[in-house]
C-alpha cells in the first residue's frame, strides 16, 4: 500500500539559525532525502543543491560542524589531481546559517606547483513548500517563477521572497532550476574562492530569529564524566540557535521547540525549556513568562481552545494542518497543562532571583492563571484539571504526551475523554502552592484560598489515581494511574508520567518511594534513558512516540523529581542513561530515541523521525547538571545552596546565577 511518508532526519545534517535551517546529507549536498532544503520560516525555498567542479562532483572525506549554524565539508578533486596516492587538489564548502538566510563559500585548493584551471558548477533548485507539507509526505510546490538579473535571482512563493546573490558566480536558468557556474583558476600552491548568498524575507511571519547575545550565562563545567560536560556545552551551543522572538514583541526572547517542525513558540516546550536553564540565570525566563502572557486567554472560543487565563499551546504563521481530521488555527490553546506551568515557571524565577519588578507585572497574568485552573480548566468541579476538544478537529490528547494513543489502557484499547492526567494535578498541585507564596509575598489576596484549593485537588487525587488490586500491582506495589478518563475510572497503564509528580508536593514519603521503584524497574529504565511506557504494557513498542521510547525532557524531569526526593540510586540510574544516549548522538540529543534496552543494543537507537535540535532536550543537560548538584537557589543571599547527588562523580560549575549575583559550586 502506497501512501504519504514522513521524512526521516535521523542521518542528515542540520545547519540552522532559527527560523533559518538547511537540511542536506553530510557532504552538504541537498536532494537525496525527503527532508532536504533551505527552508525559512516554516517554508522550504531550495530543495536540491548540488556542486560540481571539473565536470565531476567531489570525494567527500570530512565534514566538520563547529556550531549549529556552520559546517565545514571537505573532499577530493582527483579528477584535477595528478595520479600520486596523496591528495593534492581539494575543495572545501564552507556553510553558515543566520537569522535571515544562508551562505556558502567553495574553496579550491592545491599543493601543486602549477596552476589548475577548472569549473565549478552550483545546480540549485528553486522552491516554496510549506513545512508542514513536508512532514505529512506531500509533493513539493509547482514549478515557480525565477527573476535573474545579472548576479542577482529573486523568487517567491507562500509570502516568502528568496533572493540570491553571487560572487564570482553568473547566474543560469534550466528548465529545472538554476546553475550557477564559474571559470575559476586555481594559482600554483594557493586556493580560489566563489560563494553566493539567499536572503528570505517572510511578509507576514509570526516569529523571527534573535541575533542579540544569549540572555544566559555561559558556565564551565568540570566533571569527572567528562560526558555531562561535552552534552552541556553541544546544547548551549544549540539552544543559541533555537533563540526566537514574536513579531508584535521582537524585545523578548523565547526558545522555539524544534527544528525542523517546531521553529515557533509553544507554550509547554517553551516554558520547560526555560525552567531548565534557570541555573544560568533569569533572563530567559522573565522574557518566556511576558511573550506567554501577551497572548494569554481572554475570551471562550472553542475553535482555538482559548479560555480565559489560559496559557497557549502554539503560534504558526498560518492555519497548521496535520492530517485529514486535524487543523489548528494559527494561534491555537489545545494545551492542560502550559497554565500551570507558567505558574511554575514564574514562581521558580522568582526563588532565583527574577526581580521584584518583573515579577509584579505578571501577578494580574498569575491570578488570570490561577482562575482558569479553578474554573474553565475544572470544567466538571470535581477538584481536578481534565480536557477534551470541543472543536472537533483540535488535538485529541492535550497533555505533552499528545499523539492519539497516547493515553492507553493496559491492555492497549484508548482512553475515552474528558481526560485528566496524573502530571498535570502535579503541575496544578505545585502551580497553587507557588502561586499562594507569590501572593502573600506581594501582599496579594488569596494566598490561603489557594493553599486550600491545592489541599482538595491533592486529597481528590489520592482517591481517584491510585490503583491498589495485587494483580495489577504486581510487586512494586500501588501506583497512579497515567490518568482518568471519561468515567472517572484510574486508567492502568504504566507510564512515564509519573516521574513528574516527585518534587511536586503532590505525594507523601510513601507513596514518593513506590513511584521511585517504578521509576528504576527495568520495565521502564531502558538503561538510555525512561521509556514512555512500561514494557508490560500491550500497547508497548520501543519505536512508539509515547508509547515505549525514550524522551530525553520527560527522564530529566523524573531526574530532577527523584533527586529533590532523596531517591539518589534511581536518579543516577536514569542521569547515566542519558549521558549514555548524548556520547551516542554525538552530544546533539534528539527530540526522542528507542526505548530498546541498552543490554541489546550497542548504542541508543534512533526514533528516525525525531527533531533535533530540540530544545526541551538540549535544556536537559542543564537540568542533570543541577540535578547532579542538587541545586537549591537562595536569591536573598545571592547563594546556591547544594546537596550532590551520590553516584555521578565529582562535578564541580563556575559561572552559575542567582538573580544577579554569578555563583560558582564544588570549586
Amino acid at each position: 500500500m502506497t501512501h504519504p511518508r514522513q521524512p526521516l532526519l535521523h542521518d542528515e545534517l542540520v545547519t540552522l539559525r532559527a527560523p533559518t535551517q538547511v537540511w542536506s546529507a553530510t557532504d552538504g549536498t541537498i536532494g537525496a532525502a525527503a527532508i532536504h532544503g533551505i527552508a525559512h520560516s516554516d517554508v522550504r525555498i531550495v530543495r536540491a543543491l548540488r556542486m560540481i567542479v571539473g565536470g565531476e562532483v567531489p570525494e567527500h572525506i570530512r565534514t566538520a560542524t563547529p556550531s549549529a549554524d556552520r559546517a565545514s565539508v571537505h573532499a577530493l578533486l582527483r579528477n584535477l589531481d595528478d595520479p600520486t596516492p596523496d591528495p593534492g587538489v581539494r575543495v572545501r564548502l564552507d556553510r553558515v546559517v543566520t537569522i535571515g538566510g544562508c551562505a556558502d563559500t567553495i574553496t579550491l585548493s592545491t599543493r601543486h606547483d602549477a596552476a589548475i584551471a577548472t569549473t565549478v558548477e552550483v545546480h540549485l533548485d528553486p522552491d516554496a513548500t510549506l513545512i508542514d507539507a513536508l512532514k505529512r509526505g506531500l509533493p513539493p510546490a509547482l514549478e515557480l517563477s525565477v527573476e535573474v538579473d545579472g548576479d542577482t535571482a529573486r523568487w517567491s512563493g507562500e509570502r516568502v521572497t528568496a533572493t540570491l546573490t553571487t560572487e564570482g558566480l553568473s547566474i543560469h536558468v534550466t528548465p529545472s532550476g538554476l546553475v550557477l557556474r564559474a571559470d575559476v583558476t586555481v594559482p600554483a600552491r594557493g586556493s580560489a574562492s566563489v560563494a553566493w548568498r539567499l536572503d528570505a524575507d517572510d511578509a507576514i511571519g509570526a516569529v523571527r530569529g534573535d541575533a542579540r547575545p544569549v540572555p544566559w550565562s555561559r558556565p564551565e563545567v568540570h566533571a569527572g564524566d567528562q560526558r555531562l560536560t561535552r552534552w552541556v556545552d553541544r546544547a548551549l551551543d544549540d539552544l543559541d540557535a533555537l533563540r526566537m522572538t514574536t513579531a508584535q514583541h521582537p524585545e523578548e526572547t523565547f526558545l522555539a521547540a524544534g527544528a525542523p517542525w517546531f521553529f515557533t513558540l509553544f507554550g509547554r516546550d517553551s516554558l520547560w525549556a526555560a525552567r531548565m536553564m534557570l541555573p544560568l540565570g533569569t533572563q530567559l525566563a522573565g522574557s518566556t513568562l511576558r511573550v506567554l502572557a501577551g497572548l494569554q486567554g481572554t475570551r471562550d472560543e472553542p475553535e482555538s481552545a482559548q479560555e480565559p487565563g489560559k496559557i497557549m499551546h502554539e503560534l504558526r504563521r498560518q492555519s497548521l494542518v496535520i492530517d485529514d481530521d486535524i487543523t489548528l488555527p494559527p494561534l491555537y490553546y489545545g494545551t492542560v497543562d502550559a497554565t500551570p506551568l507558567w505558574v511554575c515557571l514564574l514562581h521558580d524565577a522568582w526563588q532565583w532571583g527574577l526581580p521584584d519588578d518583573e515579577v509584579r507585572a505578571l501577578l494580574p497574568n498569575l491570578e488570570a492563571a490561577l482562575g482558569w485552573m479553578r474554573d474553565s480548566g475544572d470544567a466538571d468541579g470535581d477538584g481536578l484539571l481534565e480536557y477534551i476538544d470541543r472543536s472537533g478537529h483540535g488535538l485529541a490528547n492535550q497533555g505533552w504526551k499528545d499523539s492519539g494513543d497516547s493515553v492507553q489502557w493496559r491492555d492497549g484499547s484508548l482512553a475515552e475523554g474528558p481526560i485528566a492526567l496524573c502530571e498535570v494535578q502535579a503541575y496544578a498541585y505545585e502551580a497553587a502552592m507557588g502561586g499562594a507564596a507569590l501572593l502573600e509575598a506581594f501582599d496579594r489576596p488569596g494566598a490561603d484560598e489557594w493553599r486550600a484549593w491545592a489541599e482538595r485537588l491533592r486529597t481528590a487525587f489520592h482517591a481517584a489515581f491510585w490503583i491498589t488490586d495485587a494483580e495489577r500491582c504486581g510487586d512494586l506495589g500501588p501506583y497512579p494511574a497515567i490518568a482518568l478518563d471519561a468515567q472517572k475510572r484510574p486508567v492502568d497503564t504504566v507510564t512515564s508520567n509519573l516521574g513528574h509528580l516527585l518534587g511536586t508536593g503532590l505525594l507523601d514519603a510513601e507513596q514518593s518511594a513506590l513511584v521511585a521503584a517504578r521509576l528504576g524497574s527495568p520495565q521502564l529504565d531502558s538503561g538510555y534513558g525512561l521509556r514512555t511506557m512500561s514494557t508490560d504494557s500491550a500497547g508497548y513498542w520501543p519505536l512508539s512516540y509515547h508509547g515505549g521510547s525514550v524522551w530525553t525532557h520527560d527522564t530529566a524531569i523524573a531526574v530532577l523529581g527523584l533527586a529533590r526526593e532523596g531517591h539518589d540510586t534511581v536518579a543516577t540510574s536514569l542521569a547515566r542513561g542519558l549521558l549514555r544516549s548524548a556520547e551516542g548522538f554525538d552530544y546533539r540529543m534528539p527530540e526522542l530515541h528507542s526505548g530498546d534496552p541498552v543490554d541489546e543494543v550497542g548504542l541508543p537507537v534512533p526514533y528516525p523521525a525525531a527533531c533535533r535540535p530540540q530544545a526541551w532536550s538540549a535544556a536537559a543537560s542543564v537540568a542533570v547538571l543541577s540535578a547532579a548538584l542538587g541545586l537549591r537557589p537562595d536569591a536573598a543571599a545571592g547563594a546556591l545552596h547544594s546537596s550532590p547527588l551520590r553516584g555521578l562523580g565529582s562535578v564541580a560549575v563556575r559561572g552559575l546565577r542567582v538573580g544577579d549575583r554569578s555563583v560558582d559550586v564544588g570549586l
